[in-house]
């Protein structure tokens, strides 16, 4: 438990959360799990190289603040996977504990608010600033939260969108969406799609964005492509972080970063069994689980951020190539050294300079 409380206040520790996996009941080697979870990095594959195993240093490029993080081991208990959906509730509650310091403490320096209410049916958080801009008055940013589908249930999924609130200044509105094992697919994306109805009824597309990062950043893909079906319209921009666009274990860094990224460490872990469960026996292909495979044009400006240590980085190079190949306009940021998520680490000068440009991107985008 003392490791995720040292975790608490990057969103390393919100967005994984996973540190007391091996202390909790239900779980099972990943390994049992058969075909299902094949390694990302053993067996033979034609065509591959054998990489020897060598330091990874941590580089002198990035700022003392964030060298910790950098520096971290692979979290206890990342390749350990739920054996049943008491397993799963448990760890989704363990992602949850002890954040209570790290998010007073984001709602404290960075000057936020926090309600709860319910929007659409849908139980969401809405983070205002404590001193709004004029300028940022009446534009609403729909935030949605990572964890693999699995984790951050309630006040903690919406650590992000308190700091979006606090270092963009923007008035944010987080969705607690229903989650796996008890809800799998397509629960998250209905509650997405009701609360973006409901925020349609009282304030204007032009002025509003979807953002989030991990399965938040694909569940802000498959959003826009649910809409585009109901013919609801679309937000004027999206930020999706290390987008979860493709949960087919396809793309380079899922084998070139696994066990380089120290957050997420490979798909052999409870992630990639997450994505079983989140599909919930449907095909992981579906545009809707895995938006990688949807039609992007017609999608608003959108601003990808990832790191170059990031499991998920092909992924996020993927979606903005395809952005790009589609017409769209497409900010790609990739920081340095940065496992999975890590540039959502408050108070270090990378999280302040990621959400500064996401936030710039974003005021040219929306109207005023």
């Amino acid at each position: 438990m003392r490791r995720l409380g040292r975790w608490a206040l990057s969103r390393r520790g919100l967005l994984l959360g996973s540190a007391t996996m091996g202390l909790l009941p239900g779980v099972v080697d990943p390994r049992s799990l058969g075909a299902a979870a094949q390694s990302t990095g053993g067996g033979v594959v034609p065509g591959a190289r054998e990489i020897p195993a060598r330091p990874l240093p941590v580089p002198d490029t990035v700022s003392q603040a964030l060298k910790p993080a950098v520096a971290a081991p692979l979290p206890a208990g990342w390749d350990r996977v739920p054996s049943d959906a008491a397993g799963w509730r448990a760890l989704a509650e363990a992602s949850g504990a002890h954040a209570g310091p790290a998010l007073e403490a984001v709602r404290t320096r960075l000057g936020v608010t926090l309600e709860r209410t319910v929007l659409g049916g849908v139980p969401v958080f809405v983070s205002t600033p404590t001193d709004m801009p004029e300028a940022r008055r009446g534009r609403v940013l729909m935030h949605l939260h990572g964890g693999g589908y699995v984790l951050y249930p309630g006040e903690v999924g919406a650590g992000e969108g308190m700091m979006m609130a606090g270092y963009g200044r923007y008035t944010v509105v987080s969705v607690d969406y229903r989650m796996a094992p008890d809800h799998p697919f397509p629960a998250a994306l209905d509650d997405a799609i009701a609360v973006w109805t409901a925020l349609l009824a009282t304030n204007r597309p032009e002025r509003m964005a979807i953002f989030g990062t991990s399965a938040g950043g694909g569940l802000t893909l498959a959003t826009l492509l649910r809409a585009r079906q109901q013919g609801l319209p679309l937000p004027a921009a999206i930020a999706p972080g290390s987008p979860w666009a493709d949960l087919t274990r396809t793309g380079d860094t899922l084998f070139a970063n696994a066990l380089v990224d120290n957050v997420l460490g490979s798909m052999d872990g409870w992630v990639g069994a997450a994505a079983l469960l989140y599909a919930g026996g449907r095909d992981l292909r579906d545009p809707l689980i895995s938006p990688i495979n949807g039609d992007f044009s017609g999608f608003p400006p959108a601003i990808l951020t990832s790191g170059t240590r990031d499991l998920l980085l092909s992924d996020t190079v993927r979606t903005h190539r395809k952005l790009r190949q589609a017409g769209v306009e497409a900010a790609l940021q990739v920081f340095e050294a940065q496992s999975h998520a890590q540039f959502l680490k408050p108070f270090t000068p990378e999280t302040e300079e990621a959400f500064a440009e996401i936030a710039r991107f974003l005021e040219r985008h929306l109207a005023g």
